[in-house]
C-alpha cells in the first residue's frame, strides 16, 4: 500500500496534478484500476501536503452490473459515491447494434460523466490509466492511425473546465492486478459484449509477446515517450522508471 502511494503520489507531484481545495471526482467502473486507484487516492488523502476532496461516481451502462459492494467499499473508505444511471449499453448493442460500439461507447460514457462532474461542482476527475494502458496506447495510435500520440497525463476539457488527471501511470498492470487480489476488492466482472475482443486486447498480446524477446520493451517505450517528449508528457520533478513486478 504505501509503495503504491508513494508512486502515486511521485506521478502527481511530477505532473502538479493535485492543488489544494481540489475537488476530485473518480470516474469508477467497477474494474481493478479504477478501484485501485479509488483507494490509493483515499489514502494519499489522509496526508498529502495539498488537502483536496474526493467522490467516487460510477456511470452505470445499463447492463444489469451490482454496485453494492463498491457502496460498501467507498463507505468503508469514508468516500461519498454516486451511480449515474444511463441506457448507453441497449442503445449501443440493442437498438443501434454497433458493429465497432468503443468509439461511441467512450464518448458516451466521457459525456455522462462529464455532465454528472460538471453539476456537482468538481474540478477535476481522476481516470484510471496506468502504465501499461499507456504504452498499449502509444502503439496503438503508431500502428492503427499513423502517429505518434498517447492520452496526456493531465488534460484540460475546454467546455466543461475539467481537469482530467492520470495519477497511476507510474504503476505496472500486474502490480495492480496483484495488489487488488490482496486487497480484496470487489472487482466486478465486466458484461460488455465485446470485452477482450478488441483492438487494444491485440495490441497488448503483441507487446506480451515480443516483450519475451525484448523483456525492457516497455520501459523504453515509456522513457521514449518521456524523453521526446510527447506534449504534457516531460516528468517536472525527478522521475525514476519503476519495475514491473
Amino acid at each position: 500500500m504505501q509503495k503504491l502511494m508513494g508512486l502515486v503520489r511521485r506521478c502527481v507531484d511530477d505532473y502538479h496534478m493535485i492543488e489544494t481545495g481540489d475537488k476530485i471526482a473518480v470516474g469508477v467502473s467497477g474494474g481493478k484500476d479504477s478501484l485501485v486507484l479509488l483507494q490509493l487516492l483515499a489514502g494519499l488523502r489522509e496526508y498529502f501536503s495539498h488537502p483536496f476532496e474526493l467522490e467516487a461516481i460510477t456511470i452505470d451502462m445499463g447492463l444489469g452490473m451490482d454496485y453494492s459492494a463498491i457502496e460498501q467499499l467507498c463507505r468503508q473508505m469514508q468516500v461519498p459515491y454516486t451511480i449515474i444511471k444511463t441506457e448507453i449499453g441497449p442503445i449501443i448493442f440493442d437498438y443501434r447494434k454497433e458493429k465497432n460500439p468503443c468509439s461511441m461507447c467512450a464518448k458516451m460514457r466521457r459525456g455522462a460523466l462529464n455532465q454528472a462532474i460538471v453539476e456537482r461542482g468538481f474540478n477535476k476527475l481522476a481516470l484510471g490509466h496506468h502504465y501499461d494502458d499507456a504504452v498499449e496506447t502509444f502503439v496503438m495510435s503508431l500502428l492503427f492511425e499513423g502517429r505518434i500520440s498517447c492520452f496526456q497525463p493531465v488534460t484540460n476539457l475546454d467546455r466543461t473546465g475539467i481537469i482530467q488527471i492520470r495519477p497511476m501511470l507510474y504503476i505496472h498492470e500486474k502490480t495492480i492486478d496483484n495488489f487488488a487480489s490482496r486487497q480484496n476488492l470487489p472487482v466486478l466482472t465486466n458484461r460488455c459484449p465485446v470485452d477482450k475482443t478488441t483492438k487494444r486486447e491485440e495490441v497488448k498480446q503483441l507487446i506480451f509477446q515480443l516483450s519475451q524477446t525484448y523483456p525492457d520493451l516497455k520501459e523504453r517505450i515509456f522513457g521514449a515517450m518521456q524523453r521526446y517528449p510527447l506534449p504534457e508528457w516531460e516528468p517536472k520533478g525527478r522521475y525514476k522508471r519503476p519495475k514491473e513486478q
